[in-house]
């Protein structure tokens, strides 16, 4: 697995996280659909491989602790 670029594309996520919220509100179904989906879309693209699911997993939950003031 090439990590720097799995780690670029994280990167690329959580940008894109942060414009979704943007544009939709993280309270938004049409952000967590999309939150899921490419998450999803994410983790197939490199084989779901274990260390990928955690990543993924700890982004999505990231997001969930943001939403319920948590962090």
């Amino acid at each position: 697995m090439n990590y720097q670029q799995f780690y670029a594309d994280v990167a690329e996520w959580i940008n894109q996280s942060n414009q979704m919220a943007v544009k939709h509100g993280l309270q938004s179904n049409e952000f967590w659909i999309w939150a899921v989906n490419s998450a999803g879309q994410l983790s197939e693209k490199y084989n779901n491989e274990p260390l990928v699911i955690k990543q993924v997993m700890m982004l999505i939950n990231w997001l969930e602790d943001i939403y319920t003031g948590k962090q």
